[in-house]
């Protein structure tokens, strides 16, 4: 099984897809606890200190750490076969994590979306499973590539099996399972 993810903040869709493209498990996953700020950041801590902003980014990163990783226990658990793989959007692997350095732009538009990138990196390798990642833009169209007159199918064939929603996420994610196989 490979799951694949399109992250927004607080939350993602989670397509785990089996032998074949089929979808196995389609869901909105939470990626922090409730109550707990989703933007630390850019919203949350910008009229902090350094030192309080990261306090507060430190709470948040363990929450979703909590939350991340009970979500993609209950994907494993729901879909009964060992997960390989997961897929996430790409982001820089050298972003900086120097407080000062994220308060700033461009850094602070970005820095709580890379947050979730790696709480999800660090969570699918504590698990084992090999981690992609996939250029947003241009990943159905890799997909469709090499999935040929299957694609059509294969990407938009699992709405009339699951019904709605089927989104552009939903395609996103899977197109990023097939990628990675």
């Amino acid at each position: 099984m490979r799951v694949g993810i399109a992250h927004h903040l607080g939350w993602a869709v989670a397509v785990t897809a089996a032998d074949g493209h089929r979808v196995a498990d389609r869901r909105r996953i939470e990626l922090i606890e409730v109550g707990v700020p989703v933007a630390p950041v850019e919203h949350d801590g910008q009229l902090l200190d350094d030192a309080g902003m990261a306090q507060l980014v430190a709470r948040v990163r363990a929450s979703a750490v909590r939350a991340t990783s009970a979500a993609l226990d209950d994907i494993a658990d729901a879909v009964g076969e060992p997960i390989r793989s997961i897929s996430l959007r790409v982001w820089p692997f050298d972003f900086p994590d120097d407080i000062a350095v994220l308060r700033r732009p461009p850094f602070d538009a970005r820095a709580d979306s890379v947050m979730y990138l790696q709480v999800l990196d660090d969570c699918a390798r504590a698990r084992g499973w090999a981690v992609h990642t996939y250029d947003a833009k241009h990943v159905e169209r890799q997909a469709a590539a090499l999935l040929g007159r299957r694609a059509d199918e294969v990407l938009h064939g699992p709405r009339a099996i699951w019904g709605p929603p089927w989104t552009k996420d939903h395609r996103m994610a899977l197109a990023a399972t097939v990628v990675a196989s």
